[in-house]
């Protein structure tokens, strides 16, 4: 055997199999995200079902459930996805379709579908399928020669068949009143048609257009009217509105450089209103100060980082789409959640990706890792 046949065995064998640095990431923010849901949500448990565990025990199940199925699902091929696109697509507009006629209530809302005692989010199913789509979509011939030829701007190709995949989710999202996931939904498909070689003069007057549509729509509705109405000034309402919001910005501020200490914070003592979900965040500022808190945004960047290192690193049109989608719109839920509870964006629901208690949501996120996982088998990255 030549020593040119073992160094390419050496790589074949090196790109077969998982990322590592990605999997230490997944695995330590996962740890990291059920320590603080345990943290936080302790106090509230016990008032609410008499048992501290309560959150924790249900979201260590939920962890599981995702562990197996980004391992299960990082087993399958890379390119076997592109013949997965079309199929998932039609299956989350279907649910997605079902939701206003068999969805159960929660919080004021009908989101969910009831699978026996447990209950799924179709809205969840609907960012992977759009992004699966688009990744298609965008890694066909005639598509990349369209826009090819014209440097991006082609409109009808590279602009007005993606905003009609985008529509036909959006749309049925929009029945539920989901405005945070239309939004990730449309942040997600600019981003992917910028990753594409769409143009940025004409993403820049997509994303002017999209923000003022979104604006009409939020203003013109008077639950989200209302929303932005506390958002400018939440002090105006402490009692009614403004809150989760403040008690939020009290929680950030009071941790200080280094923080209370695990388990020591002060408001998630039914201050900070269900601390295990959204505003999760706010207690882990109050437990770890502004040190921990910096060191989970590193871990995020750094998963960020490594998911467009993957996505470099694939020579496949649509697996590098795919591996850039995924960890766009990972990025896009970080960013956006920590604008909302630094009220500098209104409260719109946004959970954080591995620390946000909810069972669908950390499915479906494994299920991604599980997708990136299977695609850094292919890449060439250091």
């Amino acid at each position: 055997m030549t020593k040119q046949t073992k160094k390419e065995q050496a790589t074949k064998k090196h790109l077969s199999a998982p990322d590592l640095k990605l999997l230490l990431l997944l695995i330590v923010l996962s740890l990291a995200g059920t320590l603080m849901i345990f943290s936080a949500s302790t106090a509230y448990a016990q008032t609410r079902f008499g048992d501290a565990y309560y959150f924790v025990k249900r979201q260590t199940l939920w962890l599981t459930i995702g562990i197996i199925t980004m391992l299960a699902v990082s087993r399958i091929p890379a390119l076997r996805f592109s013949k997965y696109a079309l199929p998932i697509f039609i299956c989350s507009l279907v649910l997605l379709a079902l939701v206003p006629l068999l969805g159960s209530e929660a919080g004021g809302a009908r989101r969910w579908l009831a699978l026996g005692p447990f209950t799924f989010q179709p809205s969840e199913l609907s960012k992977t399928a759009l992004i699966l789509m688009l990744s298609r979509y965008f890694a066909q011939e005639h598509v990349q020669d369209a826009m090819a030829k014209r440097g991006g701007k082609n409109i009808l190709y590279g602009i007005v068949y993606p905003i009609l995949l985008f529509l036909s989710i959006a749309l049925l999202v929009l029945l539920e009143k989901h405005l945070s996931c239309i939004i990730i939904l449309g942040s997600i498909t600019v981003a992917m048609i910028f990753l594409a070689g769409g143009n940025g003069r004409i993403l820049g007057t997509m994303c002017f257009g999209g923000g003022a549509a979104v604006t009409i729509f939020a203003l013109s509705v008077e639950y989200t009217r209302r929303r932005i109405t506390i958002w400018r000034n939440p002090a105006l309402y402490p009692r009614d509105g403004g809150w989760q919001t403040l008690q939020g910005l009290m929680a950030i501020g009071s941790g200080g450089v280094f923080g209370l200490g695990l388990g020591n914070s002060r408001l998630k003592h039914m201050y900070v209103s269900e601390p295990q979900n959204d505003f999760i965040f706010t207690i882990v500022c109050e437990e770890l100060g502004l040190f921990g808190a910096t060191i989970i945004l590193v871990l995020f960047a750094l998963l960020v980082l490594r998911g467009f290192a993957v996505g470099g690193g694939l020579s496949d049109r649509f697996s590098s789409l795919l591996a850039m989608g995924l960890t766009t719109k990972l990025a896009i839920q970080v960013l956006l959640n920590i604008a909302v509870i630094t009220n500098a964006l209104p409260n719109t629901g946004i959970s954080l990706p591995f620390f946000s208690y909810g069972g669908s949501s950390l499915v479906m996120l494994f299920a991604e890792m599980g997708i990136l996982l299977s695609l850094s088998k292919e890449a060439s990255i250091r």
